[in-house]
């Protein structure tokens, strides 16, 4: 009974296993999208655009009148009070002396500020800039994210096959260790020569295991840079990168850094900051210029204190009002001359930020195409080797089984052959990355 239970929860297991399926694969455009949607640093991003577009409302909001409503109460106490209220009733004059009172006001206030400077317009013009920068922020972020989950992935698909290449390795080093253990069978060969092709057969396959534990920690990282918490195995989709991508022509560095300087959204920012300052020397120089507002009234009050009925009291004791203000300003201990000289200085800071943005996107996008370009030239020198040390391990092979060759000239061809190989992965998957950063730079969505 109890063996046939346990038949049964093993094959239902097996078909949860088998309808749950393998691991999702995701591929680049997949991270790309779940990271812009997920997260935290653009999330965080998103709100303080938000915030900004609160402060464009906020700013243009102030351009309008403010409007108050506002009421008093109080109860106030007379204790020495000798004249009171006298009232006639039936014919018979009744004084009744109140020694507490009661006081209420109301009151509509309005202010509207029609002229100072153009001070309230500029602000509401550097809130409409700071949104956008808010914006171009949440850009750059987005940007930052995409480039190092690239990274990642190209170091994934270059340490995969590069597992593939030491798998090859190994199964040449298992072949090589069987022939020598023939050999030495037959007396032509030492055993500390099968030793040494032991240990090469060893090494071929710790290599595999730490190329595979390297996948494992970019995938890993990669994971975390999605903000998958989930325990679900991740795994990404392994696209046929052909030696063709890997000698496709490089966009030439001027094409792409001009290209960059129209898109790239940190020049744009840096842009957007000098357009600020401008603003902010003109509201720096409003605090100098006189300012005009208008503002009314109209209020009404009651006391217990008077005989007359309440809404008779409202009604004797409205008022209504109102009047303009202006303000010149003559002495404010240089305060409006230090905000202006600050402003300036503020506007010459972000000329020079600017600048420095144009030469660090310059310095960046060169880095890019110098290594594009070299691992390109690597590559194809790589590829070269490889095909060169390939027949010639051959050859050693053949050499070495008929003993025209000794241990040490197969394990030195063997591994000539194993240094070309990752030399011509690492300069392959090196130069599409590059070239793909080139595009992105120069506007292109990064497509491996």
């Amino acid at each position: 009974m109890k063996k046939g239970i346990l038949f049964v929860m093993a094959v239902v297991m097996a078909a949860d296993y088998s309808m749950a399926g393998p691991p999702k694969k995701w591929t680049l455009q997949e991270c790309i999208d779940y990271a812009i949607a997920n997260n935290i640093s653009l999330q965080q991003s998103e709100l303080s655009k938000r915030s900004a577009e609160e402060d464009v409302k906020q700013a243009k909001s102030e351009l309008m009148p403010t409007l108050s409503f506002s009421t008093n109460h109080a109860v106030g106490y007379r204790p020495w009070v000798n004249s009171g209220v006298s009232t006639v009733t039936n014919g018979t004059v009744a004084t009744s002396v109140n020694k507490t009172y009661y006081n209420g006001s109301y009151g509509i206030n309005a202010n509207w500020t029609v002229w100072n400077g153009n001070k309230n317009r500029n602000n509401l013009k550097l809130n409409k800039l700071a949104a956008q920068q808010s914006e171009l922020s949440l850009a750059e972020t987005a940007n930052s994210i995409q480039e190092q989950i690239a990274q990642l992935y190209v170091q994934i698909l270059y340490l995969n096959e590069a597992v593939e290449a030491n798998r090859m390795s190994y199964e040449a080093s298992l072949k090589n260790e069987s022939k020598g253990r023939e050999m030495v069978k037959l007396g032509k060969m030492s055993k500390a020569d099968l030793a040494q092709l032991t240990s090469q057969t060893a090494q071929d396959n710790y290599n595999i295991v730490e190329a595979k534990s390297n996948i494992a920690k970019y995938k890993l990282q990669l994971k975390q840079l999605l903000e998958l918490t989930d325990s679900e195995e991740f795994d990404i989709y392994i696209p046929a990168a052909s030696d063709a991508d890997a000698l496709e022509e490089i966009p030439s560095l001027t094409s792409v850094y001009e290209a960059a300087l129209s898109t790239r959204p940190e020049i744009k920012n840096s842009q957007l900051a000098i357009q600020s300052s401008e603003l902010n020397i003109a509201v720096a120089k409003a605090d100098r210029l006189p300012s005009i507002s208008l503002s009314g009234s109209v209020g009404t009050s009651s006391t217990s204190m008077n005989s007359n009925k309440w809404g008779k009291q409202i009604q004797t004791n409205f008022d209504a009002s109102v009047g303009a203000t202006l303000s010149v300003p003559i002495l404010d201990n240089r305060s409006a001359k230090t905000a202006v000289n600050k402003a300036k200085l503020q506007r010459e800071q972000s000329l020079l930020d600017l600048k420095d943005k144009q030469k660090q996107l310059y310095s960046t996008i060169e880095g890019f195409w110098v290594d594009a370009y070299t691992n390109q030239q690597k590559f194809k020198a790589a590829k070269a080797s490889v095909e060169s040390e390939q027949a010639s391990y051959e050859l050693l092979s053949e050499q070495f089984n008929l003993g025209l060759k000794n241990i040490v000239e197969l394990m030195t061809g063997k591994a000539n052959l194993m240094n070309a190989t990752q030399d011509m992965l690492e300069s392959k998957y090196m130069t599409i990355l590059d070239r793909q950063l080139l595009k992105f730079y120069k506007g292109e969505p990064l497509s491996i």
